[in-house]
């Protein structure tokens, strides 16, 4: 995929870029989610595996070649209409500043993931930054964000918050968010 170059919410004259994610990108993948310091962390074998196998439904987000951000997700293979979000993240210095709805247009924009009509999620009670990000996204797009039980506590084999389903849509093909 060709990069994209848009205004940076951080600085003006340094511009973003956004790319599906290639398999060297897994180590960077795997810092971004540490640095959060919100993200549950998997190990870096699962974000080396998720930007081989599934690199092109995965976002890298860069400044000046360095990645600063990232969605990780795929095609859901029971809903072909539908991509699911696992992780969105952006190192710590740039939250709050509108880059992780710029995450989720670029990522819903690549070429493996356009033709979906639905974007689904799953967010946990206690992660109100997530759980605004997708409302805001279906808002923009006009479309129902529909939120539903799906992992309960008791499925984890731990203690864990349940993470109810968001599903976003139907989004229209090749069109951008509401002004």
């Amino acid at each position: 995929m060709t990069l994209k170059t848009v205004e940076n919410p951080t600085s003006a004259s340094v511009p973003l870029q956004f790319r599906a994610a290639r398999p060297t990108d897994g180590a960077s993948l795997w810092q971004i989610a540490r640095a959060t310091g919100t993200l549950e962390v998997n190990s870096a074998y699962f974000y080396l595996l998720f930007a081989t196998d599934f690199g092109r439904t995965c976002l890298v987000a860069e400044q000046e070649g360095r990645p600063i951000g990232m969605v990780i997700g795929y095609r859901v293979p029971d809903d072909p209409d539908a991509a699911f979000v696992w992780q969105v993240g952006v190192l710590p210095g740039l939250q709050g500043r509108g880059l992780g709805m710029q995450l989720l247009e670029h990522w819903r924009a690549l070429p493996a993931l356009a033709t979906c009509r639905y974007v689904s999620a799953t967010v946990a009670d206690d992660n109100p930054a997530s759980q605004k990000l997708f409302r805001r996204f279906a808002r923009a797009h006009d479309v129902a964000c529909e939120e539903r039980t799906h992992f309960t506590a008791d499925m984890f084999p731990h203690d864990h918050a349940p993470e109810p389903l968001f599903r976003i849509g139907p989004l229209s093909h090749g069109t951008s968010p509401r002004a």
